[in-house]
């Protein structure tokens, strides 16, 4: 398994209203595409972008932690946001802030070509240490503990950090997948049975064509490819 990028996260909420107007006010983000399904949402259609599925409330955060967007200049970014926001800063360089339905995004200042490109996403693990290195047979690479100390992986530059803590079973999560992009959906169609790693589902869509596999701590991981049809801006 070979991913090249971090292209997306996917949430379900049960109302993609409030954080999609504010992502695209104060995040310099836009409207990549809108469905009666989804809403997808980024600064540029072929780097990182979230995705807001419909579905039945209240959810449950699981195993995710937090998404968080790099951009070259923290102060400038900060200054976008509400000044009523309660904004974390745990570490210099960083900063971290609530949205509806459990919705936790932060901001983390990095060279970049692209403004709120995908930075990386914390998710919980009962055995960081185990998950991050079970990662490694879905094709994410290995490196080195970021700034809070927390293992993780990389792919494409962007990162998956593993945060202790108890991802449970959620009957209503509130992370759909984690995507990743690929040169050829149906070779990791063929390296997923090869491995024995479970397929959830496989997705010939207009843009993408895509098989979801299921990761470790029932986390989906998405291998999206994109075609050469893909016209996103």
């Amino acid at each position: 398994m070979n991913p090249t990028k971090l292209d997306h996260v996917a949430y379900w909420v049960a109302d993609r209203g409030p954080i999609a107007e504010f992502v695209t006010a104060h995040l310099g983000m836009h409207v990549i595409d809108q469905t009666e399904r989804f809403t997808l949402l980024g600064s540029n259609a072929r780097r990182g972008k979230i995705t807001l599925f419909d579905a039945e409330g209240p959810r449950e955060r699981g195993a995710l932690g937090h998404v968080a967007f790099r951009v070259s200049d923290l102060s400038a970014a900060l200054a976008q946001l509400p000044s009523n926001l309660e904004v974390h800063r745990p570490r210099d360089g960083e900063a971290y802030f609530d949205l509806t339905e459990g919705v936790r995004l932060g901001l983390v200042e990095a060279a970049t070509d692209v403004e709120y490109d995908l930075d990386h996403v914390a998710l919980l693990s009962a055995n960081p240490e185990e998950t991050a290195a079970e990662y490694g047979s879905l094709g994410f690479a290995p490196a080195p503990a970021g700034p809070s100390g927390c293992p993780r992986v990389e792919v494409g530059g962007a990162w998956v950090e593993f945060q202790p803590g108890a991802p449970g079973a959620p009957e209503k999560p509130l992370l759909n997948h984690l995507a990743v992009l690929v040169d050829s959906a149906d070779e990791h169609i063929a390296a997923a049975n090869d491995l024995g790693v479970e397929i959830d589902d496989v997705v010939d869509a207009a843009n993408t064509y895509a098989v979801f596999l299921w990761g470790p701590e029932h986390v989906r991981v998405e291998y999206v490819e994109h075609k050469s049809t893909f016209s996103l801006t």
